[in-house]
């Protein structure tokens, strides 16, 4: 499985954007959009964005698989964020300064406590040793997903630590428009980044199982790879999005050779996400267990022993696939 940037910090787009007075069609209760203007940013051209690997950007929320208690573990993403008083200090400095690389963080009060096992995301800044907020005023971090720990229970659904595997879709690693769920083992992901997409993540966008039968899975950054994008000029990125059935999903990111990543998502370009029919599940899914060679059963509950009922099954599409218990 090829190594492709680690998502550790907020991405910027690939274009100069500008705030629009207009009410947002990407959060609910935003007054404003921020949309991409035709101008390439110094961060993208900097990171030489030309002779990127552009993919695409899958919708679900961020995970990160590291050693924990001396084992490969997944991690959900949990960012420490301000008090109400810190908080709304820093609104009131934005709305009069603009500028949030000059407001004044005290790390160690003006922050939410966070468990213990917290740790703070790679690559951000750090100032006498102390983590420090981005431009948003959130510190990105990462927290072990425990077997028990209802808060992440479908994050859990994903991961099997008795047998240190996860449940991956990816391309069928003989056949680029096929699609394949097998079981990966976690010390082939160690230090890589993934999204969790199913059932219960953001709203479910690309129709996973249903409330009865949820259905979650694991996306390493970058499986998913963009091989006939135009060039990158406004309006022909708005065009392929528009017209084109790769152009069926949420945005692309630009994994760049200094390992920088640059991303544009479907709402910079004021188009709309979700849509109905995803590229995602234009393609066919096989299944691909192979749980024989462990010792022990799996859970027969579990994602892994349902999934390995249909082992080598073929599917039209992944909102097809229904797990019955």
């Amino acid at each position: 499985m090829r190594r492709l940037g680690s998502v550790q910090r907020k991405m910027p787009c690939v274009f100069v954007t500008e705030v629009k007075e207009e009410p947002s069609t990407k959060r609910e209760h935003q007054p404003f959009k921020v949309l991409a203007t035709e101008t390439l940013s110094h961060k993208a051209l900097d990171a030489d964005i030309y002779s990127a690997l552009p993919t695409e950007k899958v919708d679900g929320t961020c995970c990160y698989i590291t050693t924990y208690k001396g084992q490969p573990y997944l991690w959900a993403r949990l960012d420490r964020k301000p008090n109400k008083l810190a908080e709304k200090k820093f609104k009131n400095y934005l709305q009069s300064k603009q500028n949030s690389k000059e407001f004044f963080w005290n790390v160690e009060e003006d922050f939410k406590p966070v468990p213990e096992c917290w740790i703070p995301a790679k690559e951000i800044e750090q100032l006498n040793g102390n983590p420090m907020p981005d431009e948003n005023g959130h510190i990105p971090g990462w927290v072990p997903v425990e077997k028990h720990n209802k808060q992440y229970c479908w994050h859990s659904s994903v991961v099997n630590y008795e047998f240190e595997v996860a449940l991956i879709l990816q391309h069928h690693p003989d056949d680029p428009g096929l699609l394949e769920i097998s079981a990966v083992p976690l010390s082939d992901l160690l230090e890589q980044t993934l999204e969790l997409i199913g059932t219960n993540i953001n709203g479910n966008p690309y129709g996973l199982g249903s409330k009865k039968h949820p259905l979650h899975l694991l996306i390493p950054h970058g499986a998913f790879q963009i091989r006939n994008l135009p060039t990158l000029k406004h309006n022909d990125l708005l065009s392929w999005f528009e017209g084109c059935r790769e152009g069926k999903i949420e945005g692309i990111v630009w994994h760049c050779n200094d390992g920088c990543l640059i991303k544009v998502h479907r709402h910079h370009l004021g188009l709309c996400w979700p849509i109905p029919d995803t590229y995602m599940n234009s393609k066919p899914v096989i299944i691909n267990m192979n749980l024989n060679k462990y010792d022990h059963a799996f859970d027969t509950k579990c994602l892994f022993s349902l999934f390995s009922k249909i082992d080598n099954q073929k599917f039209g599409r992944l909102k097809d696939i229904i797990l019955d218990v």
